[in-house]
């Protein structure tokens, strides 16, 4: 009898080593991929021959989420024209920034606040989701705060960078980008359908820095975490 109890506890001290040793390894991998992810470059295209005067865009960087604040000028106010059709104040002199961010729907428009977090949201952002865009109309930014990173693009990495935002939202029978009614966490800022799905490994940070990409950026190869992403955008920049 008490050579079987001493057996038992032996195969249980096994299985909790072959966990542990699983556990460390997974993290150990884990732990790999975020620093090959960040070292490792990748690039977008090079805008040459454009004289333009150089453009201003602002990477904001949050615990798990990242955001572009495009500036508020009229052009860039003209791209965004149908923003007014939802009903956000474009016309307001004081929006000096305009903020975009994808991520999973579920999760994105229902958890405002971590104290908002429920059990459905977090599921489908590990397990896959549809994908929305939140668009955010902001002042003036604070560019000497350590979660943002101004960076400056020539005007036609500019322009490429604003037709990917554009072409990331999903367009409705009139072309325009479709809203999601009622979705939106207050009076500046509102929520569309977005195209693509979101799923851990193309994450709210990966589209980010395919946005900064397709304005001749350098990132690292897979940045799902924003601190990965800005690391990476100091370790490449010019």
């Amino acid at each position: 009898m008490a050579s079987n109890k001493a057996g038992d506890s032996r195969n249980r001290r096994s299985l909790v080593a072959r966990c542990l040793r699983s556990l460390v390894a997974l993290v150990a991998v884990a732990a790999l991929a975020l620093l090959v992810g960040v070292v490792v470059p990748r690039g977008g295209p090079v805008s040459e021959g454009d004289d333009g005067p150089p453009r201003q865009i602002l990477v904001l960087k949050g615990p798990i989420h990242s955001d572009i604040a495009l500036p508020a000028d009229p052009s860039t106010r003209q791209h965004f024209a149908f923003l007014a059709d939802a009903g956000l104040p474009l016309d307001q002199l004081n929006a000096a920034w305009i903020i975009v961010g994808w991520g999973g729907r579920t999760f994105y428009t229902e958890t405002p606040t971590w104290s908002d977090l429920r059990p459905v949201p977090l599921l489908r952002t590990l397990t896959g989701d549809a994908a929305a865009l939140h668009v955010e109309l902001a002042g003036v930014i604070d560019t000497r705060n350590p979660e943002v990173m101004s960076i400056d693009l020539s005007d036609k990495a500019y322009r490429d960078l604003v037709a990917a935002v554009l072409g990331s939202f999903t367009p409705g029978e009139d072309g325009r980008p479709r809203e999601i009614v009622g979705a939106g966490y207050g009076e500046f800022d509102r929520f569309f359908e977005a195209r693509w799905t979101f799923h851990l490994m193309s994450n709210c940070n990966s589209w980010t820095a395919a946005m900064l990409r397709k304005g001749g950026q350098t990132t690292g190869l897979w940045t799902p975490l924003p601190q990965a992403l800005f690391l990476s955008l100091a370790l490449h920049a010019d």
